[in-house]
């Protein structure tokens, strides 16, 4: 049986793998993704500088009342559209997806589609 630590090990191993190519610039952030078992969280990063531009989460005041449970799908839906907002307004629509060694399924597909549907690009 596969323990929760090597699972979670494999996973910052494909996270790794994925950051040897993928960086986010002043023009073209990085939407970066974490999941737990509660929560999901999103952040538009400018690497080059360090600086994280945007962020979103279920634990954010905007979405903590109207999500019960933030780790559902629905959940992860409305963080996309969130961060996706948050993005445009500060006039980015362009951004580099980085999954976070995560599949792309479930809370981590329906945050990326919501997101493209509020108008990010990638």
């Amino acid at each position: 049986m596969i323990s929760k630590g090597d699972k979670n090990k494999a996973r910052l191993k494909r996270h790794l793998r994925i950051r040897k190519n993928v960086t986010g610039t002043a023009e073209r952030p990085r939407l970066n993704i974490f999941r737990s078992a509660k929560h999901i969280y999103a952040q538009l990063i400018d690497d080059v500088t360090g600086v994280t531009i945007a962020q979103a989460s279920t634990l954010d005041a905007q979405l903590k009342d109207s999500i019960g449970n933030g780790g559902n799908v629905a959940a992860a839906r409305q963080v996309g559209e969130l961060v996706a907002k948050r993005a445009v307004e500060k006039s980015i629509t362009k951004v580099v997806f980085d999954r976070g060694g995560y599949l792309y399924h479930g809370r981590i597909q329906a945050l990326a589609d919501a997101a493209r549907e509020a108008g990010l690009e990638f």
